[in-house]
């Protein structure tokens, strides 16, 4: 079976970012699944999975604008570094969870720390980034009308 519009698809990869640096992968895991059609994945990667079928190993090449988008300097916000005062191990390149404008939790990164403010940077840490997937389909399959409905898992 190929995979098309609403197939369980499940796959490994292993991604570089824009330095040729792996960043993630899942050797060593199981394969990853997603439902095809559903936007799971980034853009690019599944217009590039479109057609597969089982056994494929390929690589693709996915532009900010289909993968985690341009970076947007709107997305650097000033936080008081009072806020910080509980951690400790605060350092440029730290991950955690703010409440956003919206009230929703959203994770950010610092990208600066001085004696006020604390610059944080709420982008995907892969904005920005061309990203290079091998990828290793290792089966697709029609999705169940509970999958459809519900996602898997």
């Amino acid at each position: 079976m190929q995979v098309a519009d609403n197939s369980v698809v499940f796959f490994h990869y292993e991604l570089k970012n824009d330095q040729n640096e792996v960043v993630d992968t899942t050797e060593g895991e199981e394969p990853i699944p997603y439902i095809h059609g559903k936007q799971q994945i980034v853009l690019g990667l599944e217009e590039a999975m479109l057609g597969h079928k089982a056994g494929d190993k390929f690589d693709v090449c996915v532009p900010p604008e289909k993968g985690y988008g341009l970076h947007d300097e709107d997305k650097l916000f000033d936080v008081d570094r009072a806020l910080f005062a509980g951690m400790a191990d605060l350092a440029v390149g730290s991950m955690c969870e703010m409440t956003n404008e919206h009230g929703q939790p959203e994770v950010v990164t610092v990208a600066e720390i001085g004696d006020e403010v604390v610059t944080v940077d709420a982008n995907h840490p892969f904005a920005g980034q061309v990203l290079t997937f091998a990828i290793e389909i290792t089966s697709v399959r029609e999705a169940t009308e509970t999958e459809l409905e519900n996602g898997i898992g």
